[in-house]
């Protein structure tokens, strides 16, 4: 098959019809500006149906994504029609040009597909969801066993590593977790301000904004604050070696992931977590002290006293208990999802959220199992 030299588009081809291949030698300048004329050519290799094809490309001077199309959409007819198709000769930069439309085609393809059912949806995310916390579950055994052998071997724990990442997930938090419970007591005082005037019963603001912010507020809310600051910076870090293969170099040269990397963020956060709930609690009870004089009148002096009577040990170890089940939780699941990132930049950003999302909905599970078992013990 020849085309007008004019054209700057040539296809040759040497039929060879015996034994059923025939040999396409193509030309010239695959570009859009003779596509018309390209395309009823490629309509007319297009109809040897189940034959098996070479095309040779290696006279190809000039390609761009319009001719890279045509070529693509005609291997693609005569593969579903049953010839195989064999590419030879096309230059790096035009057989690149080729994949990526390939790449994008399949894409699409995947796209137009019809939806999945409702059941079909629920078993898929289901079936999704057990993999993960199955892959989850084996995650934590390999970290329990990493730790034993920490445990029994304490030369192994690597004391820098461990402090380093208390200053970035302990001291380093420190304003914002300061700010918000400060704010979080103010507006639990402001609350309860009104309701406590109507029955003259202004010294129980104490009570109030003391337990919420001792038993429940306090480590809660700094739970939170470190799954959103510090989980999502462990599952980026850890994400970030894992696109490029440094996990792998440490496997490499015998040096655990789980030592080097997780089980010292895990201890960090199990030292730095309830110290930080302490700093939370005198945050959050200075703000209920600042709202109560300037709303009810309630003196400093009168506030403490009472803290003290209606405020016991078991009242403030509950909330201290939880601390640090919240920080291997974080720890863990941040560390988990950093591992599970894929090869690409997008799998980190994924992966990150998911760490965040995951962690948090985690501590307010075990957050409620916490005051059940409590109300179960009458603590």
């Amino acid at each position: 098959m020849r085309t007008d030299q004019s054209a700057k588009l040539v296809i040759q081809s040497d039929l060879e019809a015996a034994k059923g291949f025939i040999k396409v030698r193509c030309s010239g300048t695959w570009t859009v500006r003779g596509i018309v004329r390209l395309e009823q050519q490629m309509k007319n290799i297009a109809g040897q149906a189940g034959t098996d094809m070479e095309i040779d490309g290696s006279a190809i001077f000039a390609l761009d994504t319009s001719g890279a199309w045509l070529l693509h959409k005609t291997v693609k007819k005569l593969e579903q029609q049953g010839s195989k198709v064999q590419i030879i000769g096309l230059r790096p930069e035009f057989g690149s040009l080729l994949k990526l439309i390939s790449d994008r085609a399949a894409i699409s393809d995947r796209l137009d597909q019809p939806r999945d059912g409702l059941l079909a949806g629920i078993g898929r995310q289901t079936w999704h969801g057990m993999k993960n916390l199955s892959g989850m579950m084996a995650f934590v055994g390999e970290s329990s066993i990493a730790m034993i052998r920490l445990i029994v071997n304490p030369n192994r724990i690597r004391w820098r590593t461990i402090l380093r990442n208390v200053q970035t997930a302990g001291f380093d938090a420190l304003p914002i977790v300061g700010l918000l419970s400060f704010l979080m007591g103010v507006v639990i005082a402001y609350q309860g301000a009104d309701q406590l005037q109507r029955f003259g019963a202004n010294i129980f603001i104490a009570d109030l904004v003391g337990l919420a912010m001792l038993r429940e507020l306090s480590p809660l809310l700094t739970a939170i604050i470190i799954a959103g600051r510090s989980g999502s910076a462990y599952a980026a870090q850890i994400g970030t070696m894992k696109v490029t293969e440094e996990i792998d170099a440490l496997r490499t040269i015998g040096v655990s992931p789980q030592e080097l990397l997780v089980l010292p963020k895990m201890l960090a956060l199990i030292i730095a977590l309830p110290l930080l709930t302490v700093y939370a609690d005198v945050a959050g009870v200075l703000g209920g002290i600042i709202m109560a004089r300037s709303k009810l009148d309630v003196s400093f002096d009168v506030f403490i006293d009472r803290l003290g009577d209606a405020i016991s040990l078991s009242s403030f170890l509950t909330g201290i208990v939880k601390a640090p089940v919240f920080a291997v939780i974080i720890a863990l699941v941040g560390c988990f999802q950093g591992f599970q990132v894929g090869g690409s930049a997008d799998s980190v950003g994924r992966q990150t959220t998911l760490s965040v999302v995951q962690a948090i909905f985690l501590v307010i599970v075990a957050d409620a199992l916490f005051s059940v078992v409590f109300n179960w013990l009458k603590i």
